[in-house]
């Protein structure tokens, strides 16, 4: 029942409905639901007969409609067709549904005869599901009631003994009564001593729970450190724990243990299982929530599909691939003394990995992969996976010095820049292969991956979004130290089946030097293993040995299989040492000196193969010298290229930034394209019910713009739709976007009675580019590198991240200093990307007042980026618009309003978006007319605007002018100056702002004007003192405080 619109539990009993199958004479089916009422007080045989009676009736269609009303229960029986389970809709007024399946055996074993099936002791089943309201029904109460359906069911309660004296009935003689319930027993089981049969049944019990064990725990037995420490083990693994011998072992089919390794026993398996889950490759894949992954995975790896041995063609291939990596390590050391190279070598097979991973991604039709990867073995990838010649990496070596004398100062240094190339494989296909820009910040570059990926994904011509996952594919190097120990891997891991940000699955490879700069595993992480955090994102994990080519090379495989069958990430750990120190100029004996002894003897993995291959007849020892040399000379000679070369010119390392003014832009509207987009934009599909409260606020949106005000949420979604209709792409994401933080946006309209999406901005009459809004997950470091490397992949697209409150962009500065602000003077990667960060102080507290905007501006230098705080929704029309038209692509940052959303002021005319376009700097409107008469000049940013303008104390100081600086980066000193210009008798100018002194724009104003104001004229200010906290943390405080300052603005009380 429904009490005020809400549903509530009755009180009246169980009236329990039965359906009913019934057939039309035509040869249709349909269901009738008889009720039985108040069968909780029906004695079993009273149930029995209304029970008989009903189905008697719906039978010969002589049901009644009292006999169909009132069921608050109702009991289904689809197991009378052959299905185990079903998951029914309940109707209005049902409160529970149940289910019960077909009784059978197990289905592991419906193939065997009867009588081998009674040997085993194995019985039939039957699963008996509840569907219930949680509205009124918590799933703690319907687990309780099956639990106790169950009880009974075993006999608890005396339930079998009452029914048979219901009926009158005897307890059947061949029925045994063990504890209250009654099971019957195979024939010859539980007579006497244990029998054969019953021995059988248990050895199958153990025989199950150690292949199980081998699923879950073989990894702990398997020999994955190539520097030969022992592998922990588990007392499950060993058979003897659970009482198999032998002779128990070898009695114990096969068939029934549900495995794919060779083997007609248990005694034939088990050896199969240890070589398949505890050799130089180990599987953790049993944590999987997914039934069908785990069984895909578990039928790949034990049929051995991608353990396949190595022709040997292959193998002489994966020799010379390994052969290069190592000769171009060595010739960098002996070349280039003391210089960081941070070399590969212990992880050597990392490159012949993410060669095989490539080819195969080939052969599924990959035409681009995007890696990132920090520092280690960066080299090594950028010469032998990108593919750039030695060349491209040596001149970077020999040119640096040079550079600087002749004056460039920008890039990067050689193990963090970008690298461009095309990969070809063995069968001819070419791949684009982009290794991105890594700052030192371990793992910061994973989301940028990400969002880069996407961009390449998707296609924006055209109004809907197309994304194809095969083309392009993400694939990520990570740190043993890095990938548990950096938040942001946890955060770039959750985004992987999120339908904003999914890239159909990355393949992960953890580089592991089991060692984290000085820092051993067990005080770097307490996990046993580094990919452990994966576990909690259903991960499938391949632990690997990396002096095992072979096995890497089966890891690998099995990866991107997954990857194209499920399009979800997955882990390689592959498991190898870090030859020298953190880079080459390191001594790691100092913390680590009994494993750098160890290392020190153990011969490198190219070593390792190519001894294995010459043992194999595959090659001669003559034959591996002559590889090495070749490879060596091939290093050599390109070095002497590049030092012949850069004797005569000094290559830039990059483009020098662009400082001159920015030109003009026209962001201006047409009245009549803004009306026809308004309409739709408020416009939702025939019988869509939006919800009361939302239908009036877009009714009053709806009427016609002309002669009334446009508040902030209208004027940027005009924006966003002139910009799609215009061929310009837009995507808007973050947290609480859809509807907005201050619920001001409502992008995506929900039907109020099922649910239904309805986003507007998609249907665009005449759209010719996309626009993408999703809802972040709470996450500001992750989610913000995503938007970066969307936005510098697609420079022509407009990409904003929002931020619920401004200061939330202090979870992701790590992303604001290594890629906003410096990504372009590093490595000349261009991105519009707006940041969108409520700012204002409103008495929220120190929390939720500031987006810290002096951060920003202290970051801004050669044109690296734009800053603004726009005062009016026309302002903030027209810098949307300049973002997404201008030739210059920047990251825009925006102090974007709170309060002011819904501040009338604030709000402009249809005129102000049809013409003109972003002011740079807002002059007083009340001050045109008297000029003459201004003495003071008050200059300031955004909201605190119109506490000035709006004060009580305004209209007295009749010998003030208050002026908006709207663009605060690039700071145009000419624009400032020609405003002073205007007023001939200024005689003080004084910037105003909310935030303290050492916070806000008030240094950055202060350093461009102080020494370029007129003669006799000297920059005051006026704001709160310098503080360690943004605001005050109470609302009585700020307003006094609020207060204070304005009547200091107003009245010329200031502080030099």
């Amino acid at each position: 029942e429904r009490v005020e619109g809400k549903p509530h539990r009755v009180a009246r009993g169980v009236h329990l409905g039965l359906a009913v199958d019934l057939q039309k004479p035509e040869g249709g089916r349909f269901l009738v639901v008889p009720v039985i009422k108040s069968a909780d007080l029906l004695s079993f045989a009273a149930f029995r007969d209304r029970y008989e009676t009903l189905v008697a009736k719906a039978r010969t269609n002589k049901l009644t409609v009292e006999d169909l009303r009132g069921a608050t229960m109702t009991l289904t029986n689809p197991g009378g067709l052959g299905t185990v389970a079903s998951v029914p809709r309940l109707m209005p007024g049902q409160g529970t549904i149940v289910a019960t399946g077909a009784i059978g055996y197990p289905a592991q074993f419906s193939g065997m005869s009867e009588k081998a099936v009674r040997q085993l002791g194995v019985s039939k089943v039957m699963t008996m599901s509840s569907t219930y309201d949680h509205r009124v029904i918590q799933g703690a109460e319907s687990g309780e009631f099956l639990r106790r359906i169950d009880d009974l069911l075993n006999g608890a309660d005396g339930f079998y003994e009452a029914i048979f004296v219901s009926l009158g009935l005897p307890v059947p003689a061949d029925v045994v009564a063990a504890g209250g319930a009654l099971v019957a027993l195979p024939e010859g089981v539980g007579e006497g001593e244990p029998t054969q049969a019953a021995e059988l049944v248990r050895g199958v019990a153990a025989g199950v729970a150690l292949v199980a064990a081998y699923r879950s725990h073989g990894h702990l037995a398997a020999r994955l450190d190539p520097l030969g420490s022992a592998p922990p083990g588990d007392p499950s693994l060993d058979p003897m724990n659970l009482g198999l011998t032998d002779e128990l072992m070898r009695a114990v089919p096969a068939a029934v243990l549900r495995v794919r390794v060779p083997g007609e026993t248990l005694a034939e398996v088990l050896p199969n299982l240890r070589e398949t889950y505890c050799s130089t490759i180990a599987y953790e894949i049993e944590h999987i929530s997914s039934h069908e992954q785990r069984n895909w995975l578990r039928e790949r790896i034990e049929s051995g599909r991608y353990r396949q041995p190595l022709s040997p063609e292959r193998a002489r291939q994966l020799l010379g691939r390994l052969t290069k990596v190592d000769a171009m390590e060595r010739y960098l050391r002996r070349a280039f003394l003391g210089q960081k190279t941070f070399s590969i070598e212990g992880l050597d097979a990392m490159v012949v990995m993410l060669e095989e991973a490539i080819s195969l991604l080939a052969e599924e039709g990959t035409r681009q992969v995007v890696m990132g990867m920090a520092h280690r073995g960066r080299l090594s990838v950028i010469a032998h996976v990108v593919n750039r010649p030695y060349e491209s990496i040596l001149v970077e070596f020999e040119q640096g010095k040079a550079r600087v004398a002749t004056g460039d100062v920008s890039g990067d240094v050689k193990y963090h820049a970008e690298a461009e190339g095309t990969y070809v494989t063995p069968n001819g296909k070419q791949v684009s292969v982009t290794l991105l820009a890594n700052p030192s910040h371990l793992e910061a570059v994973d989301g940028v991956v990400e969002g880069w990926t996407r961009a390449q994904q998707t296609r924006r011509k055209g109004p809907q979004v197309h994304l194809d996952q095969t083309t392009t594919v993400p694939l990520l190097i990570h740190g043993d130290a890095s990938f548990p120990g950096q938040g942001v891997v946890a955060e770039v891991l959750n985004l992987q089946k999120l339908a904003g940000y999914s890239t159909g699955g990355t393949l992960h490879i953890i580089a592991n030097n089991q060692l984290g700069f000085t820092t051993d595993p067990d005080e770097g992480r307490s996990t046993r293993y580094a990919s452990d955090l994966a576990k909690g994102f259903d991960l499938p994990i391949i632990h690997v040995n990396a002096d095992d080519i072979a096995a890497s090379m089966t890891a690998i495989r099995l990866a991107v299989a997954f990857r194209r069958k499920f399009g979800r990430d997955v882990v390689v750990d592959l498991i190898g040492y870090r030859r020298f120190g953190h880079n080459e100029t390191d001594e790691p004996a100092y913390t680590q000196p009994v494993i750098y002894r160890t290392i020190r003897e153990h011969p490198p993995v190219r070593d390792l193969f190519a001894a294995e291959l010459i043992e194999a007849g595959l090659l001669t020892a003559d034959e591996v010298k002559a590889m090495v040399s070749a490879a060596e000379e091939k290093v050599a000679g390109a070095h002497t290229r590049v030092k012949e070369r850069s004797a005569q010119v000094v290559e830039a390392a990059r483009p020098v930034m662009d400082v001159s003014p920015e030109p003009d832009i026209k962001t201006a509207v047409s009245a009549d394209v803004l009306e026809s987009l308004n309409r739709q934009l408020l416009s939702v599909p025939d019988g869509f019910a939006v919800n009361p409260k939302l239908l009036r606020q877009m009714e009053r949106r709806r009427q016609p713009l002309a002669g009334r005000d446009i508040d902030w949420a209208q004027a940027e979604a005009l924006a966003f739709a002139s910009l799609v209709t215009g061929g310009v792409p837009a995507r808007l994401t973050g947290q609480d976007t859809e509807r907005g933080t201050f619920s001001q946006r409502h992008m995506v309209i929900h039907d109020v009675n099922d649910g239904r999406r309805w986003i507007p901005i998609e249907h665009l009459v005449g759209a010719t580019a996309t626009f993408e809004l999703a809802n972040s997950p709470l996450s500001e470091y992750g989610a913000l590198a995503f938007e970066y490397g969307y936005s510098a992949q697609a420079p022509e697209a407009l990409v904003c991240w929002e931020a619920q409150y401004g200061d939330f962009i202090n979870g992701a500065e790590i992303v604001v200093d290594q890629f906003i602000v410096s990504g372009l003077a590093k490595w000349g990667q261009a991105s519009r990307l707006t940041l969108m960060l409520p700012h204002g102080y409103e008495g929220s507290g120190p929390e939720h007042s500031s987006a810290r905007l002096e951060r920003f501006l202290q970051l801004a230098a050669e044109g690296n980026i734009r800053v603004a705080y726009p005062s009016t929704a026309a302002q903030y029309f027209h810098v949307l618009r300049r973002e997404a038209l201008h030739s210059r692509p920047r990251p825009l940052v925006l102090m974007t309003p709170k309060s002011l959303l819904r501040l009338k002021a604030s709000a402009s005319q249809l005129e102000d978006l049809v013409s003109g376009g972003f002011r740079r700097v807002i002059d007083d409107p009340q001050a045109s007319q008297r000029r003459d008469d201004v003495h003071r000049l008050l200059l300031c940013t955004g909201k605190v605007y119109y506490d000035l303008s709006l004060s009580p104390l305004r209209a007295p100081a009749g010998d003030v002018a208050i002026a908006r600086l709207e663009l605060l980066e690039p700071f145009r000193i000419d624009d400032v100056l020609g405003l002073l210009g205007a007023y001939p008798n200024l005689r003080q100018v004084t910037w105003v702002q909310e935030e303290p002194m050492n916070m806000g724009a008030w240094t950055h104003v202060h350093l461009h004007l102080e020494g370029r104001l007129p003669e006799g004229l000297s920059l005051k200010y006026v704001g709160r003192p310098e503080r360690a906290s943004p605001s005050e943390g109470y609302a009585g405080a700020h307003e006094a405080v609020q207060e204070r300052l304005v009547a200091q603005a107003l009245g010329g009380v200031d502080k030099a």
